[in-house]
């Protein structure tokens, strides 16, 4: 089955007091670009998010937004800087000393001081934060998998219909295709019998046939479009991403249905050529969102 390369997916989880919030979006791209905005303590697992992330999406361009949650452990708390209370209190001694001032220092007081009291971020343990964190990034992608799969099942059938336009335009384009020489050749032998009775050369309009028939004939490129369905068919199957190999598919269709439109010397069948072009780049436009 196919998968979309846009979507959305959202996921949250909670371990051991942490709680993250997850959020992935991602859009069209030729290959896997993942970028991470989280806070500042999750930077040393940044590779670790990717290689999750790309162990499931393989093409896209991927965004990811991690937020931590607030939960009843908060994420720093106040703590004392001993060294500076003490300084603090030696320099209001010596103040009593310089001054012959006398008073008492209350807490209140050595507590407003700066940088007496401070906030620190609460250290947690490196497993509880990947623990965490991981979890919260897989429920993420499952709901973005979901999304995928959805819209690339729809467009898959979408495409599927289309192959079967193909193919029926390839028939009758075979047929024409075959039609086109005899008509020619009735044309250039009603030529002939003209030239004959003014003396003409019939050896050269024999000639002319033949190059005319060397020219107009486009069996190989039905062969290899004919092919080329049957791989985009069988590519549609996979379970894996297939989307450059689509991609390269589409580029041989729309090279071969070209040749057959630059050999067509026929009215009929350049517009079936034609209309085979149409359906082709309604299919490329399907295949630049496919994984």
């Amino acid at each position: 089955m196919i998968k979309s390369m846009t979507g959305y997916g959202r996921g949250q989880a909670e371990v051991a007091g942490l709680s993250f919030s997850v959020e992935i979006k991602a859009v069209n791209h030729r290959y896997c670009d993942i970028n991470v905005k989280s806070p500042r303590l999750l930077i040393p697992f940044e590779n670790d998010i990717k290689k999750q992330v790309s162990a499931v999406l393989k093409r896209g361009k991927i965004d990811l937004f991690i937020s931590q949650e607030h939960t009843a452990q908060l994420s720093n708390k106040p703590s004392i800087d001993k060294q500076v209370a003490e300084a603090y209190l030696q320099v209001f001694e010596d103040l009593r000393e310089v001054s012959g001032l006398s008073g008492e220092i209350s807490l209140e007081f050595l507590a407003a001081q700066k940088d007496v009291l401070v906030f620190k971020d609460v250290e947690f343990n490196s497993g509880d934060l990947w623990g965490c964190l991981s979890q919260a990034i897989e429920y993420a992608l499952n709901s973005m998998l979901a999304m995928r799969k959805k819209e690339g099942a729809a467009t898959q059938v979408d495409m599927e219909n289309r192959l079967s336009l193909l193919s029926q335009s390839m028939v009758v384009i075979e047929k024409s295709a075959a039609l086109v020489p005899i008509e020619w050749q009735q044309k250039l032998q009603e030529r002939l019998a003209r030239l004959q009775e003014n003396g003409g050369d019939p050896q050269r309009v024999a000639q002319e046939i033949a190059i005319f028939a060397d020219r107009c004939d486009i069996s190989e490129e039905i062969t290899r479009i004919n092919s080329h369905i049957g791989q985009f068919r069988d590519l549609l199957q996979q379970q894996e991403p297939v989307g450059r190999q689509l991609d390269f598919l589409v580029q041989e269709l729309n090279r071969e249905a070209n040749t057959m439109g630059s050999k067509s010397n026929d009215a009929t069948l350049t517009r079936h050529v034609v209309s085979l072009k149409a359906e082709l780049e309604k299919i490329r436009e399907q295949v630049q969102n496919i994984e």
